[in-house]
């Protein structure tokens, strides 16, 4: 699992640089499907991821919570009905999806929400209370 690291707009050129390399180099761990780009941020009581979804039927995604990860899946599948195949530009890449997000917060996976409006998909996740100290007196064996 990577470090979650806050957004930092100096590390910009550095990730492009990364996704450079990530179209021209196989996947880790096997996996060659496509990654959607996330945003996460949160408030006082919640978590929120945001991904794009353009193109994509929110009925075909999955979205799940597991220790505090967030996992995305899906699949994005060819609407068209172009039989030529004879294209002069693809960019538009289709296929199964997945994303694992370690979230920044304990959470309440089960009180999660998401919602899919224009072409983004927002979870909303519920963070869990704080576990607060207890103080513990100790006894001795004096009377």
């Amino acid at each position: 699992m990577s470090p979650i690291i806050k957004w930092a707009p100096f590390l910009e050129p550095f990730e492009d640089m990364d996704k450079m390399f990530e179209d021209y180099l196989p996947a880790r761990g096997g996996f060659t499907g496509l990654v959607p780009a996330v945003d996460v941020y949160q408030d006082n009581d919640k978590v929120y991821v945001e991904t794009q979804l353009a193109g994509i039927d929110p009925e075909k995604v999955d979205v799940s919570i597991e220790n505090d990860v967030l996992i995305i899946r899906g699949v994005s599948e060819k609407k068209s009905e172009v039989e030529d195949k004879n294209y002069y530009r693809k960019e538009i890449k289709r296929g199964s999806f997945y994303r694992s997000v370690p979230l920044p917060s304990h959470v309440i996976g089960e009180k999660a929400s998401a919602e899919a409006v224009n072409g983004i998909l927002k979870i909303a996740v519920p963070k869990a209370p704080e576990a607060k100290p207890k103080t513990i007196k100790i006894k001795t064996g004096k009377k």
